[in-house]
């Protein structure tokens, strides 16, 4: 049993499994070396080749316990035929939202479109299976990629004044989303993944009225789907104001809590296994005050199942040397 599958299924806190979001990324120099000769993120994820590499940079150097796939949660709408392209210094923009074109798109057309990224899964999962590590796929919640398709571009500060306006329509593109969501969850575990990590970063949007509509009904369909796979699934709420309700309804086999959360809070009131907590910025100062924050989660979770990751992904100007001696604190612990 893998290191990770030990603490989502078996509950043992023997040892912390560690990986952090964005592992394979803006950070690592040989990441940069690779992207200076791809500039189009789109076209570099559908390289089954690069991206397989790309998934593993962080792997080689660091040995971290599980691999998460080079990839990004717009390969959804992207596969649905919205236009998805990334500005440098400005994120994702996406085309306009043709509901009608997308509800004619079938489970074929939509594997044949982004069938690069279950390749390049298939791959590093047989890397990672000799390793008796883990692959993990992962896709945007609903709520989230909901937000990128009517917005078309990241709402950093809010959504569109007129996002709310149509409920018809926007039902009829969350039925649409759970839709392919499960078909792209099919596929990466039908391809390797062995854990399914689903990101819902605009949770911080909504009021706490409007969470079972939009958090808690659609992502427990996609957590009981998973969990009809036999795949155990870790979901990232990003911002919720209440993470034991969440954990409550949704029931993932694990959670992955962000940095602004009290984690003595979260480990008193949260049963089932938790993932993360420690905030990226702390890479970007010295490695005494690296070492106190990693202890102080190690230490509260030290009776507590948990895999050691980041509060969010780590940040493009982090030093590697930096990850680097976390991992020897975490490993050391």
């Amino acid at each position: 049993m893998t290191p990770l599958h030990e603490v989502i299924i078996n509950n043992k806190t023997t040892i912390n499994p560690v990986w952090i979001m964005r592992q394979a990324g803006r950070y690592l120099p040989e990441f940069r070396e690779i992207r200076k000769e791809n500039p189009n993120f789109i076209e570099l994820c559908l390289n089954h080749k690069l991206s397989s590499e790309i998934t593993l940079q962080p792997i080689k150097r660091f040995d971290f316990d599980a691999a998460i796939i080079f990839s990004d949660i717009l390969m959804l709408p992207y596969g649905l035929n919205q236009k998805v392209d990334f500005k440098k210094n400005f994120g994702p923009t996406l085309g306009n939202l043709d509901i009608k074109s997308m509800s004619k798109i079938d489970e074929i057309d939509f594997v044949e479109k982004i069938y690069p990224v279950y390749k390049a899964i298939k791959s590093v999962s047989l890397e990672m299976n000799s390793k008796n590590k883990n692959t993990i796929g992962f896709v945007g919640a609903p709520w989230t990629l909901l937000v990128y398709m009517i917005n078309q571009q990241s709402p950093k500060k809010n959504v569109k004044k007129d996002f709310f306006k149509d409920d018809f329509l926007i039902n009829r593109i969350l039925l649409l989303i759970e839709k392919f969501l499960k078909i792209h969850i099919k596929h990466q575990i039908e391809n390797g993944a062995n854990v399914i990590q689903i990101f819902d970063s605009w949770v911080g949007l909504l009021e706490e009225r409007d969470y079972p509509n939009y958090i808690y009904t659609p992502t427990l369909n996609l957590v009981d789907y998973v969990k009809s796979l036999n795949v155990p699934v870790i979901c990232f709420p990003r911002e919720i104001r209440n993470y034991k309700e969440f954990v409550e309804i949704v029931k993932p086999d694990a959670i992955n809590i962000d940095y602004n959360v009290d984690p003595l809070m979260i480990c008193k009131n949260i049963k089932i296994p938790v993932q993360g907590g420690l905030d990226p910025k702390i890479l970007l100062t010295d490695k005494e005050n690296l070492k106190k924050e990693t202890l102080k989660y190690l230490n509260i979770f030290k009776d507590h199942p948990y895999i050691f990751n980041l509060g969010h992904g780590i940040l493009p100007e982090t030093n590697p040397d930096m990850v680097e001696f976390l991992i020897k604190t975490v490993r050391d612990y």
